[in-house]
């Protein structure tokens, strides 16, 4: 019995790491839900990274030296590469929303 229940427990944890690894990072902690198309817009575009002071987070407030772009699919939401990061933002707040890895 206890021979049964670490082959269990051994395979719940390889198929749990297989699953993990094959997920792409996105930090998000805010409730405002991203449409799939919006993240995919800003994972496909090439523009130049701007480069600005601090850590760039969920709730970042992104300096008016920032441009940011606008989503031609969706005007809730704007986006940029800071620092090498994307970031979808909130135009009117210009907060960042999530950040792409």
């Amino acid at each position: 019995m206890k021979f049964n229940l670490a082959i269990i427990t051994g395979a719940a944890l390889l198929l749990s790491a297989g699953v993990a690894s094959a997920q792409t990072t996105v930090i998000e902690t805010t409730g405002a839900a991203v449409p799939d198309d919006v993240v995919t817009y800003v994972e496909r575009e090439r523009v130049p990274s701007v480069a600005v002071d601090g850590e760039i987070v969920v709730g970042y407030p992104v300096p008016r030296t920032v441009e940011l772009r606008p989503i031609p699919s969706n005007r809730h939401f704007s986006y940029a590469i800071i620092n090498d990061r994307r970031v979808i933002v909130e135009p009117e707040t210009r907060r960042v929303i999530r950040v792409i890895e």
